[in-house]
């Protein structure tokens, strides 16, 4: 039976400094775990536009199209804000997106324990957060025609459409719900059924799909009054399947709730390959922070976990992917911090090698 396989990308700023220590787990649980990944390595973004003059190489889009899973760091920076819009490194991240057909994008949002008094609201109310956004990515306003800035009478007019199907709907519907399997067994569909008619369409899809999960508990709830509910009172929530704008806007509100984007893992899913799992790429929320760059600041815990998440939905090691989880939790606990996790100036952060060390040395101590 071949290794599973896995394309890095690591891309711009401070993505491969933190794709290092995601490179340490994966030997480790090369090592300790009995699983040897075929791991291949490529350019993306920026990097790949200094070496190909493009954002993403036809030969790199191909073999994303042929492993398990990817991989992703960051991708951007100044140095290439005046390029032409078709040549700006997120292109390189669209492109992936697009031609891998990865519509449902999976935004958990996690407080663990040892974070909870970064966050911005009150320590009872997050702590212990576990919930998932299921955000729909690539219909409704960012893709819908006609759209464009357009001259009417004597000024302009900027118009998009939000616009959706039936299936573009249901299979983004039917990924919350085998979600929920895993999980809590909750969905919560957040729309604006009440002035939209796609959010009246995307009710009535999310209705009879939920017919095939009589174990999941479906409840509707309108999306302006799901971002006040994210900030009231979050952990009644577990599974939150949304459309692409509202799930562009929740799923950043929920990020916050955690107290910190360095630590926020995500995935897109595509349509099931021929083994039964969907094309997939995982990515840190965190940005390419070219402002750290280089300096050993970066939190790789983010992109860890993103490794975490692929072991979980694209190589059926959830057992691997809680170890993952349960020792970035540990490392957390025993009062690791990088930057970004510095509460008072008398405390001494730890390099990005450091906290990929004490993730790993976590691992070999819960194993």
């Amino acid at each position: 039976m071949a290794n599973p396989s896995l394309l890095i990308l690591p891309g711009d700023g401070i993505g491969p400094e933190v794709m290092a220590e995601v490179r340490k787990v994966i030997t480790w649980i090369g090592e300790n775990r009995g699983t040897t990944f075929d791991v291949s390595e490529d350019l993306v973004g920026g990097a790949a536009y200094d070496a190909h003059g493009t954002a993403l190489h036809d030969d790199t889009m191909a073999k994303a199209q042929e492993v398990d899973a990817v991989l992703l760091g960051a991708v951007g920076g100044p140095k290439y804000d005046n390029l032409d819009f078709s040549l700006k490194p997120e292109r390189g991240l669209l492109r992936l997106r697009k031609e891998m057909d990865l519509y449902s994008n999976l935004r958990p949002a996690q407080c663990f324990d040892a974070l909870a008094d970064f966050s911005s609201l009150k320590k009872d109310i997050v702590a212990g957060l576990d919930i998932m956004i299921v955000r729909e990515l690539t219909s409704g306003s960012y893709f819908g025609e006609p759209r464009g800035i357009f001259e009417e009478g004597n000024e302009r007019v900027g118009i998009n459409t939000h616009r959706y199907t039936e299936s573009e709907i249901e299979r983004a519907a039917r990924s919350a719900f085998e979600l929920a399997l895993r999980r809590n067994k909750k969905v919560c569909s957040m729309e604006k059924a009440n002035v939209m008619e796609a959010g009246i369409l995307w009710r009535e899809v999310v209705t009879e799909v939920a017919k095939d999960y009589p174990d999941v508990d479906l409840s509707h709830m309108y999306a302006d009054n799901g971002a006040m509910q994210l900030v009231r009172a979050p952990k009644q929530f577990d599974v939150i399947l949304t459309d692409n704008l509202f799930g562009d806007i929740l799923s950043d509100c929920a990020a916050m709730l955690t107290g910190s984007l360095g630590m926020l893992p995500s995935a897109s899913l595509g349509a099931p390959m021929d083994n039964g799992r969907p094309k997939a790429l995982y990515e840190p929320v965190h940005g390419s922070a070219p402002d750290i760059a280089g300096q050993g600041k970066a939190n790789p815990c983010a992109c860890i976990l993103s490794l975490a998440m692929a072991l979980r939905y694209s190589f059926d090691m959830g057992e691997e992917a809680s170890l993952v989880e349960r020792a970035v939790e540990k490392v957390l606990a025993d009062g690791v911090r990088t930057a970004d996790l510095m509460q008072s100036e008398g405390e001494t952060p730890v390099s990005t090698s450091e906290m990929g060390d004490a993730v790993v040395a976590a691992l070999t101590a819960l194993a």
